[in-house]
């Protein structure tokens, strides 16, 4: 019996966000996939199992579920987010191009969702309502030298950014060194927004110039969204409202 396996994004936080397409898929799996807070999201049911790992074993943890939906089980792997931004989508795919021949002809969806980055946006307005590109700052899977060729070059094409995984325990140094790149080649006081928890009921969203950020403003729980040089602030009681202007003229 063939089953199914699909990879599905839980949205940023707030269950509201879950959308209906995924929902679905989570009420009908026999197994759920995926790192050990996002699994502690889905409610336990007769019938389903739940199948919490820890970080850094994505591989395995897409070779569980491709062998289990392989097995005729019916198999969802979740994500925060959307599945494919820096996430379990491409691991699974990773899985499969280098797995068993029969994975290749399994039933796989990807089934999409809110992302941090567009939620931390839609918090504070529309600061990526222009051109905007989106980098991971974990030196895990790539080297740091990279990342800061990418830093430099965005921020000389005049991007607005969204930053995953600023920082961590084991990597406090490296946002200190982004924000030092970003500093040198934007040379402005553009706003900067810290969105931390985004969407959950202890969300905060802290919007200072470039030039007055700090590494200590950021940390796994916080999306970081760095506008361009036209990004504008609109001041008003409570959190301004920010936003990148769609136009630019020739």
């Amino acid at each position: 019996m063939r089953g199914s396996l699909v990879i599905a994004g839980l949205g940023p936080g707030n269950d509201a966000l879950i959308t209906p397409e995924v929902q679905d898929a989570l009420d009908r799996a026999t197994d759920i996939v995926g790192y050990i807070p996002y699994v502690a999201r889905i409610a336990a049911r007769p019938g389903l199992t739940l199948h919490p790992s820890d970080n850094r074993v994505e591989i395995d943890r897409s070779r569980l579920a491709l062998d289990m939906a392989c097995n005729g089980r019916q198999v969802v792997v979740v994500s925060s987010g959307d599945p494919s931004v820096f996430a379990m989508a491409s691991a699974v795919f990773e899985a499969v191009e280098h797995g068993e021949p029969d994975w290749r002809d399994l039933d796989i969806q990807v089934l999409p969702g809110i992302t941090a980055m567009l939620a931390a946006s839609a918090a504070c307005g529309a600061p990526l309502g222009h051109d905007f590109c989106a980098i991971n700052l974990s030196d895990n899977l790539k080297p740091w030298d990279l990342i800061e060729k990418r830093l430099r070059l965005a921020g000389e094409a005049d991007f607005a950014m969204a930053f995953y995984n600023p920082r961590s325990k084991s990597r406090p140094e490296g946002f200190a060194k982004a924000l030092k790149t970003l500093q040198d080649t934007c040379n402005d006081a553009r706003p900067i927004i810290f969105a931390r928890n985004v969407s959950r009921p202890d969300q905060t969203i802290n919007i200072v110039p470039l030039t007055e950020a700090t590494p200590d403003m950021a940390d796994m729980r916080t999306v970081v969204l760095l506008g361009s040089s036209r990004t504008r602030i609109i001041q008003r009681n409570g959190t301004p409202f920010v936003y990148t202007p769609r136009s630019v003229e020739g």
